[in-house]
């Protein structure tokens, strides 16, 4: 009689050491890269190819992230309004918090006034660099903006890469599928089954993560140097710590009132965190952001429209530091702006964040826009700021992060397109 060997009990998989996490080494990557930009300033700045390249390799993988998640997502609702209402809300979000960021980093600024007592006079402010957005702001009016969200064909937002223009074609190609129903059940199937090996090039990518981190890092600090941001400290550090507090207590609250606590989002999405501080572009987390907020119970559909359409609309650190480096100008050059002039300010910076969406630059772009309206504010006096903007890049695109994972959460939850045992468990770290 032929004995049967009983197999032996699976091992289970071993636990990666902590080396291994791809935050870890990002983390280890952003300390080597201060390191090498300080002591060895040159060699750090010659390593910006390397910062660049990772930007790039993650720019080529968005549109197309995008486009499958928006098209499948939306394609497997049966109600069509559901789209117009998910993207209404969203837009609600969006614009209210925007504005309750223009108006913390006004009120902030009045009160700390890190620009008092430097007496710079306007007239010995020249830069050829400010000059350069100035010109660009002139093109990112509303009328600009519309112009710029309508691609010139089909497939030029896929080649081209413009967030909204790819959003934009998504949405009513997904719609398109949606309504022809069972006739397009094989090209819908095509695209869900094509969103496994898209997301698998993605974590390839995120490989590198930690040579673009510290070639971005090496760049900046060899470049411009730790010492330039002495005199400019008290700007930087007030940015800082307002950008801080507005996640801890405005989206805090809104946390917790929507039942998730937003220090646990923040664990949650460290990964994403590290590498944006590492590279100072929040485009460098989107395709995995997307992916953690649909494994954190969010729909698909929901995710898809929310978070590109928040990386444009939903810029809370940018607004912040709109408004706060404003007032900075002022008054630093001594102008001196009524409550009325502030107020104008803060109506021209909603709107004007609005038109510069998905323009490159679109932060400096917008302050550019909101100093023209203000007659005696010196746009000229941006020059002041130009060389520590690359310092406060990293704040501006950390508060956007985590205030687009927020809004995903909230606006799930609003649309009933929230699993709560799912987001329970990731906020838990299971």
């Amino acid at each position: 009689m032929l004995s049967v060997d009983t197999p032996s009990q699976a091992m289970p998989p071993r636990k990666p050491k902590f080396y291994q996490s791809l935050y870890v080494q990002v983390i280890i990557a952003i300390i080597i890269g201060i390191l090498l930009g300080n002591f060895f300033p040159d060699f750090g700045a010659g390593l910006k190819p390397l910062g660049e390249a990772f930007i790039k390799l993650v720019k080529m993988i968005i549109a197309p992230v995008i486009f499958l998640t928006v098209v499948t997502g939306i394609a497997g609702m049966n109600d069509m309004k559901a789209v117009g209402r998910v993207a209404g809300k969203a837009m609600l979000y969006f614009v209210t918090f925007s504005t309750l960021a223009l108006v913390i980093g006004m009120v902030v600024a009045n009160i700390i006034e890190p620009g008092a007592g430097l007496n710079i006079d306007p007239a010995s402010l020249t830069s050829e660099k400010v000059s350069e957005y100035v010109a660009k702001a002139q093109d990112s009016t509303l009328t600009a903006f519309l112009m710029n969200i309508i691609p010139t064909t089909v497939f030029s937002p896929l080649v081209e890469g413009n967030i909204l223009q790819v959003l934009f074609i998504s949405v009513l190609f997904g719609m398109a599928l949606a309504s022809v129903g069972d006739k397009a059940q094989p090209i819908t199937e095509l695209l869900r089954l094509a969103t496994a090996p898209m997301f698998k090039v993605v974590s390839i990518l995120m490989k590198v993560a930690p040579l673009g981190a510290l070639g971005a890092m090496a760049f900046t600090v060899g470049k411009y140097g730790l010492s330039s941001i002495s005199h400019l400290m008290l700007l930087i550090v007030t940015f800082y710590i307002t950008s801080l507090l507005f996640i801890i207590f405005i989206l805090g609250a809104v946390a917790r009132y929507n039942g998730f606590s937003i220090l646990k989002m923040v664990r949650y999405i460290k990964q994403e965190l590290w590498l944006v501080l590492g590279t100072s572009s929040s485009e460098a987390a989107l395709p995995t952001l997307m992916q953690k907020m649909e494994a954190a119970g969010c729909k698909k559909s929901v995710v898809g429209l929310v978070v590109p359409t928040g990386y444009s609309f939903n810029l809370d650190g940018t607004n912040i530091y709109m408004t706060m480096a404003a007032l900075f100008i002022a008054q630093a050059t001594n102008t001196d702006l009524s409550i009325s002039e502030q107020f104008t300010l803060l109506f021209v910076a909603m709107l004007s964040s609005k038109g510069a969406a998905g323009v490159t630059g679109a932060g400096f772009i917008t302050l550019a826009a909101t100093l023209s309206v203000v007659p005696g504010l010196p746009v000229e006096g941006m020059a002041l700021i130009l060389g520590i903007d690359r310092f406060m890049s990293e704040c501006r695109a950390l508060t956007n992060l985590v205030g687009n994972a927020c809004a995903t959460i909230v606006v799930a939850r609003w649309e009933n397109a929230l699993d709560k045992e799912k987001l329970a468990s990731a906020m838990n770290g299971k």
